[in-house]
């Protein structure tokens, strides 16, 4: 037997998980579709400065966690790890989505980040994802919380999740609260992490985000962002929270929370539970105004998320069962060949079928109990000679003798 396995981190979606992998999937693209958002794809891989300039160089994902390589033409590589920055990257690339502002995506795909595998994290993991380019009104954010809180709800999830939400301002409400913050952690400096002593001076707020307890000690006592928020983020934030509460969904302010990338401005958000573990984050995101100009392109807002499939797979109802097939039962040579064109039939209007490819009618039968057939149509010379088939319902027990150009109706369709 061969020793091959999966490569740590990754790991094969077999045909019943995959099942509920579609499930989420399906089910998040159907909500999306509800609110008038189009789906799109971008490559698996980009040049490794749009991460670097997009998510922050002082980031885990950037400074620790990201597949990056030299191809052949020595052009620095990396396999994508979220989704926002190649979306914002293909605005920019392909000037016709500048005219169809607002812009509303929604995206779903593998992602790729070197973390220590666990429960709900794998270094190959998926993502659905949603964004809004264009549109600078707390209306967005009010619309794709609601649009996740849609989805979270369709799965069986929302029930079990809190909706956190907290402001980290604009552009000089971040650079006041910077400045204060630096100021506190100087204070507690040689207490601090290693990380964070290196976060310090490049970027202090990724300090609140650290996962040492020493600096979570430490950060039980920073000055609170809300204490240095100017008017207009204080009016947008409470625009967004008075929608949220009209759209009837319920939330908390958490001063903590300040998502894990540098992009983020104004409103940031995380539905989370204590249903998968430590691990608690079902879905997030928030919104980056800058992040587009800051690529190369015109100043353009931005709001999304993303969520995490194999999370919600571990959270989500279970999908609803395959159709029960019809199987073909067919006795002799002329009777197989014949039942290759009937069990297309059927199919092409819709009726599962089930066709194995050899066997006498037991076994053929036994087949038919394993893929929980609800019917088998069997064929043999007498049934050709008559232009007939055997139906037996494999739940009564019942048998009766159906015309070949009527089976599709008499199997209900």
């Amino acid at each position: 037997m061969s020793k091959l396995q999966p490569v740590r981190g990754t790991h094969d979606l077999l045909p019943d998980e995959y099942r509920r992998f579609a499930h989420v999937v399906g089910s998040a693209r159907d909500v999306a579709r509800l609110y008038g958002y189009r789906e799109m794809a971008t490559p698996i891989f980009e040049f490794t400065e749009l991460f670097a300039r997009g998510i922050g160089e002082t980031t885990d994902v950037v400074s620790k966690e990201m597949y990056t390589f030299l191809d052949r033409g020595n052009e620095s590589l990396t396999l994508r790890p979220e989704y926002t920055a190649g979306i914002c990257r293909a605005f920019i690339s392909n000037g016709e989505l500048a005219q169809q502002l607002p812009l509303k995506i929604f995206a779903a795909g593998p992602m790729f980040r070197y973390e220590r595998p666990q429960k709900g994290r794998q270094r190959q993991f998926h993502q659905i994802d949603v964004e809004v380019l264009g549109a600078p009104e707390p209306a967005a954010d009010i619309e794709v919380i609601s649009l996740a809180a849609d989805i979270l709800d369709r799965l069986g999830i929302l029930d079990r999740c809190v909706l956190k939400v907290n402001s980290l301002g604009d552009p000089e409400s971040r650079l006041a609260y910077r400045s204060v913050l630096y100021d506190y952690y100087v204070a507690h400096e040689s207490r601090l992490s290693e990380d964070s002593r290196n976060r310090l001076v490049r970027n202090p707020l990724r300090i609140l985000d650290s996962k040492d307890e020493g600096d979570k000690e430490i950060n039980a006592g920073a000055p609170s962002f809300a204490d240095h928020l100017n008017e207009t983020s204080r009016d947008f934030f409470a625009a967004v929270k008075d929608g949220l509460m009209a759209a009837g969904i319920a939330f908390e302010v958490d001063p903590g929370l300040v998502r894990g990338l540098d992009y983020y401005t104004h409103t940031a958000f995380e539905f989370v539970t204590t249903h998968i573990g430590a691990q608690g984050t079902v879905l997030g995101g928030g919104r980056y105004d800058g992040l587009i100009a800051e690529l190369g392109g015109p100043p353009t807002a931005g709001i999304g998320w993303a969520g995490g499939i194999e999370r919600l797979m571990m959270l989500a109802n279970e999908p609803a069962p395959l159709p029960r097939p019809v199987v073909m039962v067919p006795l002799g040579a002329a009777a197989e060949t014949r039942a290759i064109g009937i069990a297309r039939t059927l199919r092409r209007v819709g009726i599962a079928v089930e066709q194995d490819y050899r066997g006498n009618m037991k076994r053929r039968m036994q087949r038919a109990n394993k893929h929980n057939a609800r019917a088998a149509v069997i064929i043999g010379d007498d049934e050709l000679a008559k232009g007939v088939a055997q139906v037996k319902d494999l739940d009564t027990g019942e048998q009766q003798e159906v015309a070949l150009d009527t089976l599709t109706q008499a199997l209900g369709r």
